[in-house]
């Protein structure tokens, strides 16, 4: 629970130095089509891949950001969404992240 919480408070940081606050800042997974990922500028998919793998790592989890991981599953998630466009990010995701 800590590693989440830490995570969130690291890419929440992130997003409020990057950028002012306004609600065009904000960005709701549920409602993403791959092909917006797939478009999406590489901060922004950074971040994505970063928030996913805290909400896919399990509870008890130790505190580490496996970069190598990272990667490979955001390569794996690209050629999902390549294959699936009109699929929903978090669809997506549940798919290669998710098991």
């Amino acid at each position: 629970m800590k590693f989440r919480f830490v995570l969130a408070a690291v890419v929440a940081a992130m997003v409020c130095a990057a950028s002012p606050v306004s609600a065009a800042n904000r960005l709701d997974l549920s409602t993403i089509k791959c092909k917006e990922f797939l478009t999406s500028e590489k901060d922004n998919i950074a971040l994505i891949l970063m928030w996913l793998a805290g909400y896919y790592s399990d509870e008890d989890a130790p505190p580490i950001v496996d970069f190598d991981k990272m990667k490979s599953d955001g390569q794996k998630l690209g050629e999902y969404c390549g294959k699936h466009p009109d699929d929903s990010l978090i669809t997506a995701s549940e798919e290669v992240m998710g098991k």
